[in-house]
Parts: C-alpha cells; structure tokens; sequence
C-alpha cells in the first residue's frame, strides 16, 4: 500500500469509529441546518477533525479541503498536495438511522487524483485506490461490469436537494433513464454510490449539485477499477460543476447520449 494511502486509510477508520459510537445513541445528537435540507452534527465535525489532524500530523505542509471546515493551506503555503475530504457523506441518513453513510478521503496532486479512500463504518468495507495501482475493496481487487446495454443497467443517482433549480432538468433526465434502464436506486451518500460502480454493484451513476469532497474519491475508484468519469458533456470538469456521470465504458458511452440533449446549456 502506498505510505500517503496508508495515512488516508488510518484516517478513514478514524472517522469511522467516532461515527460509529456515535450511531448508538444518534437520537440525542443536536442537528444544525446549514442550508435547505443540509444539515451537520458535532460528528461530522469531530469526524472532521480526527482525519485532519492525522493528515496534518503525517504532511504538514499539505493543503486541505473539507466540507465542514472550507479549505486551507499547509504551513509552507500554496501546496501541490490537497486532501479532499468528506467526513460523513449521507449526514441525513445517519441522523435517521438509515446505514448507508460513508466517510470519504481524496488526495489530489498536481490537479491529479492520486489516492482515494471510502470507508463504510457500518459494513467495515474499505474502498481504496492509488493512481496507476487498481482499485480495491478490502484488498480484493475491484472491477467495473461489464454490463454491455443500458436496458439491462442498474444505475445509482442522487435527487436534489439543496438548490433545485434544477429540479426539472434532473426529472427529465430521470425520466428518460426509469424507461431505458433496469432500474436506479438513490441511496442518498454519493461517494458510498460512485464506489459500487467502481465495484460492480451499479453499473452507472449520475448526479446535479454534488461538491468536490463527495465525488473525489469516487472518481478515482472508478478510474482504477477501469470506468470513465466525466460531466455531462463526457469531458473532466466534473468536480468544478458538480455535475457527474460514471459507469463502465460502454454504460457511460451511452448515459452521455441520454443526458446530452437534456442537460442545460
């Protein structure tokens, strides 16, 4: 395993376990709305903080994005290194009890994902990827499917839900997919969904209005387990707009001539 990936890892599990105690008793836990139907607790936040302070303590002069704390820069300022992270993505199934929430660590380099790390605390599934190495689920090496027709694809999405004024763009695009394809499931954590493409159990995923820290990760799992990532014009610009598709190279192909007509200009 790589030494940066290791650290990631330790970091995860980290978060995990502060997760995890905390979903014993998830009714006492006060809730903040941060916006339309995005909240936080004090576990995102101390999950927050256990990953950032094994990252900092390991690279120091590294660079961080975080979804509660922002971005900030390492102690030698402007870095080549930024750590994308998510310390509980799917806050409001954890909040009801409903077990499908991750933590998710990305390392970029040079503008490159170059490590990747989702932890599932209530399955103890670790999904991890190094640039150029593969992509794995607790050490086993994980592939993408090989479904070959979208009419027989299982595809995962996400419904908005912060800003939706792109509500009616979405339900077209919703539409279009529930009568070309076997199914779509929205589980309601990104990262958990993107790292089943990457393993197979999805053969594809869409989204509208996902930030960085929930797609990093993911992205670079897919890559490796041999899936295409892009926008909705097929092309890199996904984690600036948000706006993402994955699948295996023949489900992707054909989710972009679906969604090419539909999505905003």
């Amino acid at each position: 395993m790589h030494p940066m990936l290791g650290i990631a890892v330790r970091a995860a599990r980290r978060a995990g376990a502060i997760i995890n105690r905390a979903a014993r008793d998830v009714e006492l836990l006060p809730v903040t709305r941060k916006r339309h139907n995005d909240f936080v607790t004090e576990v995102d936040k101390a999950a927050e903080r256990a990953v950032i302070e094994i990252l900092h303590r390991a690279y120091p002069d590294h660079a961080i994005l975080a979804e509660e704390s922002g971005a900030s820069a390492g102690n030698a300022g402007e870095s080549e290194y930024t750590w994308i992270i998510d310390p509980l993505d799917g806050t409001t199934n954890f909040i009801h009890g409903f077990p499908q929430y991750a933590v998710s660590v990305a390392l970029r380099h040079k503008g490159l994902l170059a490590q990747a790390v989702i932890y599932d605390p209530t399955s103890n599934e670790l999904f991890t990827a190094t640039r150029g190495r593969g992509a794995y689920l607790n050490e086993r090496r994980i592939r993408v499917s090989k479904r070959a027709q979208l009419s027989e694809a299982l595809l995962g999405t996400g419904f908005p839900f912060r800003d939706l004024q792109s509500l009616d763009e979405y339900l077209a695009m919703f539409r279009e997919f529930t009568l070309r394809t076997a199914g779509q499931r929205r589980a309601g954590a990104a990262a958990l969904d993107i790292a089943y493409v990457a393993a197979g159990r999805l053969d594809g995923f869409w989204e509208i209005g996902l930030s960085p820290w929930d797609m990093a990760a993911g992205a670079l799992l897919v890559q490796e387990a041999g899936g295409l990532v892009g926008d909705f014009r097929g092309d890199s610009g996904y984690l600036d707009s948000g706006r993402i598709v994955c699948g295996n190279p023949k489900i992707f192909a054909q989710m972009l001539r679906v969604i090419g007509p539909l999505a905003a200009k």
